[in-house]
Parts: structure tokens; C-alpha cells; sequence
């Protein structure tokens, strides 16, 4: 859920408007909205919060997340691979 600080120069109900707008412009986000000011203009500034992700590699055809399950020759042949480096 998305979370807005209380602002003096509006009212309950725009405050509301603007976070009904950012749940649900981005309903599976979390964070905090910032809203700036120019003359009659508002400026929303979104910092949303990290999102936790697991490395996925395709080794010998298969998808794994994490090798703590591979036997010896599985382990064996992830160690013998060329690792790649970016240019």
C-alpha cells in the first residue's frame, strides 16, 4: 500500500483523491508519495519500496533458484562452467 504524509495546504478529501489514485495506478507497490506544489499544479513524486527477487539460472536445462539441493555431479559441472563477464 502506498502512503501519504499529511500536507497543511489540502484538505482531507484530495488527499484522499491522490491516494486512491497511486493504489490504484500501482495496486501491488508500497511506499510513500510526495506531493510538490507549482502555483495551481500538483507534482506527485513516487519512492516505492524495494522488491525482494531470487536469481533464476538455467543450468543443463533447468531452472533453479538455489543449488542446495544438487547432488556432487550437479555441483561438479556448475563449478566447471565458463563464467561470463560484461563487456
Amino acid at each position: 500500500m502506498i502512503t501519504i504524509g499529511k500536507h497543511p495546504e489540502m484538505s482531507h478529501e484530495e488527499l484522499q483523491a491522490y491516494w486512491e489514485h497511486a493504489n490504484q495506478t500501482y495496486p501491488h507497490k508500497t511506499g510513500t508519495v510526495d506531493i510538490t506544489f507549482d502555483g495551481d499544479y500538483a507534482e506527485l513524486s513516487y519512492d516505492f519500496d524495494p522488491v525482494p527477487f531470487q536469481r533464476i539460472r538455467r543450468v543443463t536445462g533447468y531452472l533453479t533458484g538455489t543449488v542446495d539441493r544438487w547432488n556432487d555431479a550437479k555441483r561438479a559441472e556448475l563449478a566447471d562452467r565458463v563464467k561470463h563477464t560484461e563487456v
